[in-house]
């Protein structure tokens, strides 16, 4: 369907991409992977003929059907449903050819008499079966179909496009991009305004596409369960690989590690080629072999060292102090201008807690959070906070109050300020780099910042304040899989309690230990996963007070053996009651590491002033030996800080070997 050859593309001076060659067949799935501007979305508008490549060819079929998300829709008085129906041009051409005959249905010009009238019924009946074989009559259910998919009500159907918000608006673009009768379809980060419903549905729909689908998302899972290939743009070069991204990801380590042990091999090579020409270029016995390795070396085909695009790792600040409880709920209700949205929420939270809020788009979720976060008024019930309580609320909001005249490190300057720190520029800037904020980014204004950007600096306050609960709303929208990864690992590291709201799976599945179902003003126990709440999800038997599984299972295809619902609820527990028994050793590690830090310094400086000549003189000799004091007492003081330290670690070491093992999946 695609022939690629020889493909190179610029943007301005910058190269995106050269000699890129690899075949698309019809029918195939292909995820688009790499770096944020390694030049996905530059792929993709080659496809749609948007941009000319610079060198080489990409050809397909004339009369290719092609299918992509609109980047705007217009917002006039058109009800919702038509500008879905707008999707299918097929549907729309024999619906005006229709009206067309339906308003002249005698003879056309030059025809008259019953000769005309028999050719005009004829070609009125031919439109008529054209139109029902294409599913005409069905085509407005469809479409109602693809909107309720989408999270849209059934009175929306009807509603001016005009009177959505830019994100429910992208959600119209989406279904009129599914409405179309395409052969191929483009979709580039579709789940980014979607919540776990509607994903959960476009995954069912784009799995059951007949025709041929290139995706670029940033959503693993998504990934994982639709992508049967993937192309990787990766040092301006554009791979191909066979399989979804797990079979990528096991595949491109072996590839590095391969390399890497080529690179090892040359560069020894190298090094003794060198060593030889070095040595005997001036011999005149040895010049012919000087000469002939010189000229081997200079033709030698260099290999690369191994490493990928972006490599992000950083950690949230362990707590100053992990009460516990750290907060609690008893039957609490909350809304907005007096009117109850939500209500009996009893919710206790504790150092280790990893608690997730799954539900239906508009149940409550964020009015959950912010009950937790203390930002809404409370109409009822009791709420009880630990005195030493920091807590850390990432909510999309936040992206638009940051300051966009101010750079990333005026922001933590300020954060720090903020918290009585002092900190040195070089430890901010450390800091910063650990988010992916580097040189003289760090000191440019905030405003062009992308949103991923924005969204990374966010995650970077929070975690600079030291929270020790951390309440995470949509944190992974415009995160990057290798950052969405980060977050993964630095939350599971994290000794502090997490309430997560995400549309993200592989993150809810990798940190959360406990679901709460929010549906119908409550916010319950969930008895199940996220294999269940998809079929829950899907389902259309009715919600029973209790938050059981009321819809028969529907198709869900896991990623992992099966396991009982019990077995999972116990080893969520267990992982839970394992977190809950290693923070306490973790805060320890930490505070005597800061204990070492300020006591290897102190020596340090004593040692620095024992170094100084006018001490061994006999005016000196007073301050000499109080300085000799404080050197043995401070080395005394590091010896038993060490011995803490260690016994602590090896603690942590061993409640870490009894945890109990996770069950294999193709996501850990």
């Amino acid at each position: 369907m695609l022939n690629c050859s020889d493909l190179g593309l610029r943007r301005g001076q910058r190269l995106l991409f050269s000699g890129a060659t690899f075949n698309i067949f019809r029918g195939e799935k292909v995820g688009i992977t790499g770096a944020n501007g390694c030049g996905k979305s530059s792929l993709l508008s080659l496809v749609r003929a948007e941009l000319t490549p610079d060198a080489g060819s990409l050809i397909m079929p004339p009369g290719l059907a092609l299918a992509y998300v609109a980047q705007e829709l217009p917002a006039n008085d058109a009800a919702a449903i038509d500008m879905v129906l707008d999707g299918d041009a097929q549907l729309r051409e024999l619906q005006a050819r229709l009206a067309a005959a339906g308003a002249h249905p005698g003879a056309g010009p030059g025809e008259a008499g019953p000769a005309g009238d028999s050719q005009a019924g004829a070609q009125l009946a031919e439109l008529h079966a054209r139109y029902a074989q294409i599913g005409g009559y069905e085509a407005r259910s469809r479409a109602g179909r693809l909107m309720a998919g989408l999270g849209f009500a059934a009175a929306d159907e009807l509603q001016p496009v005009s009177s959505f918000s830019g994100g429910w608006r992208v959600r119209l673009a989406l279904a009129r991009a599914l409405m179309c009768r395409s052969d191929l379809l483009l979709l580039d980060e579709p789940t980014n305004h979607l919540d776990l419903d509607a994903i959960l549905w476009l995954e069912g729909w784009l799995r059951g596409y007949p025709g041929t689908l290139l995706l670029i998302t940033h959503d693993r899972e998504f990934l994982d369960r639709i992508a049967d290939r993937i192309l990787h743009i990766e040092h301006q070069q554009v791979h191909a690989y066979r399989g979804n991204y797990s079979a990528f990801e096991q595949q491109r380590a072996s590839e590095l590690s391969q390399q890497a042990a080529l690179y090892t091999r040359q560069q020894r090579e190298i090094r003794h080629m060198e060593s030889f020409i070095e040595r005997f270029r001036a011999k005149a016995s040895k010049a012919r072999q000087a000469q002939s390795r010189l000229k081997a070396l200079e033709r030698l085909r260099r290999i690369a060292p191994a490493h990928v695009d972006v490599a992000v790792e950083f950690a949230f600040a362990i707590p100053d102090k992990l009460p516990r409880p750290l907060l609690s709920l008893e039957r609490q209700a909350a809304g907005y201008d007096g009117r109850v949205l939500i209500s009996g929420v009893t919710l206790t939270l504790a150092p280790g807690d990893r608690v997730a809020l799954l539900g239906r788009n508009g149940a409550g979720k964020s009015t959950v959070m912010k009950l937790l976060a203390g930002v809404l008024p409370v109409l009822a019930g009791e709420r009880t906070a630990a005195r030493e309580l920091r807590i850390g609320y990432f909510a999309q909001h936040q992206l638009e109050q940051l300051d966009g005249t101010q750079s990333a490190f005026e922001h933590l300057r300020r954060c720090d300020a903020a918290a009585g720190g002092r900190a040195a520029e070089q430890g901010l800037r450390d800091f910063l780099a650990s988010f992916g904020f580097s040189g003289e980014r760090v000191f440019e204004p905030v405003a062009p910042y992308s949103g991923g950007e924005k969204a990374r600096l966010v995650l970077a306050l929070l975690a600079y304040q030291r929270p020790n609960l951390l309440l995470l709303d949509e944190p992974t929208n415009h995160l990057d899989l290798q950052m969405r990864q980060a977050l993964a690992v630095a939350l599971q590291d994290y000794p502090g309690a997490v309430v997560l709201v995400s549309h993200d799976r592989h993150l809810l599945r990798v940190v959360a230990d406990q679901l709460l179902l929010v549906h119908a003003g409550q916010a319950l126990p969930f008895d199940g996963d996220l294999e269940d709440y998809a079929a829950w999800s899907a389902g259309t038997a009715p919600v029973p007070s209790a938050p059981a599984l009321s819809a028969p299972p529907a198709p869900c295809a896991p990623s992992a053996p099966s396991e009982s619902a019990q077995g999972r609820r116990q080893r969520r527990q267990e992982g839970a009651e394992q977190r809950r028994r290693i923070a306490p050793l973790r805060a320890t590690i930490a505070q005597h590491e800061r204990e070492l830090e300020r006591l290897t310094a102190a020596r340090a400086l004593t040692e620095q002033a024992l170094s100084q000549p006018q001490l061994h003189s006999a005016a000196g000799k007073p301050r000499l030996l109080q300085l000799l004091q404080e050197q043995a007492s401070l080395v005394r003081a590091i010896e038993q800080v060490e011995a803490a330290w260690l016994a602590a670690s090896e603690q942590l070491e061993a409640a870490e070997e009894r945890a109990p093992a996770d069950p294999p999946t193709a996501l850990r």
